[in-house]
Formats: C-alpha cells, sequence, structure tokens
C-alpha cells in the first residue's frame, strides 16, 4: 500500500493512494483510523483491514468520485507526527568516501556495528518549503536517504525478525548545517544544532509488501531485508546525486537491533539509513577537489529546488525559504 498524510482542514488526515487519487481511510471503513499515528498503533487490526478495502478500491467497488485527486492537496510527512527519529551510518561508500577527501584511511569501527544519532522529531517535515535561519546558510546541504517507521512496540529486537517491525520505507532528506554541524562537533559532541531545523519525509509511505518484487539479499554477513531501489537527487532540475538502498551495508533490520537494544521502540519511531554514496555536497566538494582543487564548492541557498526521487516510492519536492528573522525575534518581544 501507499500511505498518504495530508492537511485537511488543519488537521492531519491519512489517506490511501491508488491511480493518484486519495481516499481517506476513516471514510474507507468505521473500523479505519483517520491519522497515521493510530494506524502504526493499531497496526495488526488496522493493516489487514486497510488491505482488503484497497483491493475492493482497485476492483472498483469503493465509488471514484469519493477519490481526491493527489496533486491537489496539500502533502505533509506521511508519519506527521513520529515519537522519535534516529539517523543511521548505513552506507559504508559515503563514509569512506568522506575520509579519504579528508587524507584518512576508513573506519574500522564501521564494522563492529551500526551507529545512529537521534535528530529533532519535532522538525520533520514533508513535501514543500525547509525554512532556513542566516546561520544555516553557511554551507547547507542535503543528505539523500532512506527511512522506516516502526509500526510495533518492541524492545531487544533480533534482527532476523526485525523487519516485521517496519511499517514502511519513505524518502529522506536529512538537512545539514555544515558550518554549525563541524563548529559543535569539534566539542565530541552532536551533531546537534547543524541538524535540528528540519528532515523533509515524503511524499508516501510504502508498505513493504508493495516492495516485495525489489527485495534483494544483504551484503555478505549481514541479516534483513534490502531493495533493489535507484536513489537519486536533483538541486534545480540538475541531477547531483545517484545511488541505490541496496547499497546499504547495514540493514534497517540490523539497525533496529541496535537501536532497540535495552530500550523500547514504538510505534511512530522513524529510522533513517545514512547518507547514500555521492549523497550530499560535503561529499561531492570534497570528491571535485580531488582532482581539482580550485573546484568552487556548491551548497544549498534560498530559493533552490530540491527533488529526490526513489524508484517505488516517489518524488519528494523540497524548496528552500529563508526565514524572516523578525518572525522570532518579535517573540523575543512577547511576555508571557
Amino acid at each position: 500500500m501507499k500511505l498518504v498524510s495530508y492537511l485537511r482542514e488543519g488537521q492531519d488526515q491519512l489517506a490511501l493512494l491508488v491511480n493518484d487519487l486519495l481516499y481517506n481511510m476513516d471514510e474507507l471503513h468505521p473500523n479505519l483510523p483517520g491519522s497515521m499515528g493510530m494506524f502504526l498503533n493499531y497496526w495488526d487490526d488496522a493493516f489487514p483491514l486497510a488491505k482488503s478495502v484497497e483491493e475492493a478500491v482497485r476492483e472498483g467497488r469503493f465509488l471514484q468520485n469519493r477519490g481526491i485527486p493527489y496533486k491537489n492537496v496539500t502533502l505533509l510527512s506521511p508519519v506527521p507526527f513520529p515519537t522519535s527519529c534516529r539517523d543511521g551510518h548505513a552506507f559504508r561508500k559515503h563514509i569512506e568516501t568522506i575520509r579519504k577527501n579528508k587524507g584518512a584511511s576508513m573506519i574500522q569501527e564501521f564494522n563492529q556495528y551500526p551507529v545512529f544519532y537521534f535528530t529533532n522529531h519535532h522538525c520533520i517535515t514533508g513535501p514543500g518549503e525547509i525554512r532556513c535561519m542566516p546561520d544555516h546558510f553557511e554551507k547547507l546541504d542535503f543528505e539523500l536517504e532512506a527511512a522506516v517507521v516502526i509500526c510495533r512496540h518492541g524492545r531487544n529486537i533480533k534482527a532476523e525478525y526485525a523487519d516485521h517491525y517496519i511499517g514502511g520505507l519513505m524518502i529522506m532528506n536529512d538537512i545539514s548545517a555544515r558550518t554549525l554541524q563541524l563548529e559543535e562537533m569539534l566539542l565530541n559532541l552532536g551533531p546537534a544544532k547543524g541538524k535540528d531545523f528540519a528532515t523533509a519525509l515524503g511524499p508516501v509511505l510504502v508498505t513493504p509488501d508493495e516492495l516485495e518484487s525489489f527485495e534483494i539479499p544483504a551484503k555478505e554477513n549481514h541479516t534483513g531485508k534490502c531493495w533493489n531501489l535507484t536513489m537519486s537527487c536533483s538541486v534545480n532540475g540538475v541531477p547531483v546525486s545517484k545511488g541505490n538502498i541496496g547499497d546499504m551495508d547495514w540493514t534497517f533490520a540490523e539497525i533496529i537491533e541496535r537501536a532497540s537494544y535495552g530500550v523500547d521502540l514504538y510505534p511512530g519511531d522513524v529510522i533513517g539509513s545514512g547518507t547514500v554514496g555521492t549523497g550530499c555536497f560535503l561529499e561531492l566538494n570534497g570528491t571535485a577537489r580531488q582532482s581539482n582543487p580550485a573546484h568552487e564548492e556548491q551548497w544549498l541557498k534560498a530559493g533552490d529546488l530540491i527533488e529526490m526521487k526513489i524508484n517505488g516510492i516517489g518524488v519528494l519536492h523540497n524548496t528552500v525559504v529563508a526565514e524572516e528573522e523578525a518572525t522570532w525575534s518579535l517573540l523575543k518581544q512577547k511576555k508571557y
């Protein structure tokens, strides 16, 4: 299934996407929830019911005039209110290239276990504007990633069972302010302010059953599902990055095992893959300087359109916007 959250009368509305039409879940069946949060929390009951309803829609047993054109709505993140958001470090090629560009060898600890950091789940956004403050524009970057959402409560989840906790896949754009990030990480903590202002997810959540034909074996000595899904990113219509989810060294299942060690995972927790090889300007600029020391670095600027595509999932569009300082400085003048 392809699940969409969109803005309806000021609230998030969960809908089923079929043939470019949206069908509100709670209108398809009285026992289906109208929000992604509720759908994930009641996954074992809601998912099989939604699958049977999807079949009815595809077979024309549901009134077609009840469908809303996908292009006519304001899309939100498929998971508008994640209970948490972790981002992993699953692609060896990305880390290897970053280190090579700095004159460093590959860190061998990468092979020990998958690592992740927590980002700001209150700053999750969907397609549309990404608002940035002046400091963010000092080496503003995209990161081309995939993400999954947890659909069942679990703790100490073994990798061989972890795929059953994945509700679906999305595109993830981990927006990064590199100057802020690198400055604060000199203190051996973070990333924090360089990452916590915007993370885009979307445009849809695709459930694993929809992607079965793309499944491939995990890499040698790794456990869990992997998918042969091409990934790409363009900025203002110019291609800048290309990779594949199948290039992940650590699988989502293995990241889930690590994340759940001694910790409860909950429906609505989002976990990102980390950046695919070639998946950000930090890496691309460094590689270009190796062959041309005079390379003029490229970074995101106000007005830029970022388009990320993953085969089988869709295209995530985001526009960079300079946030007016006046809108936040006025808050300082208010008395509460």
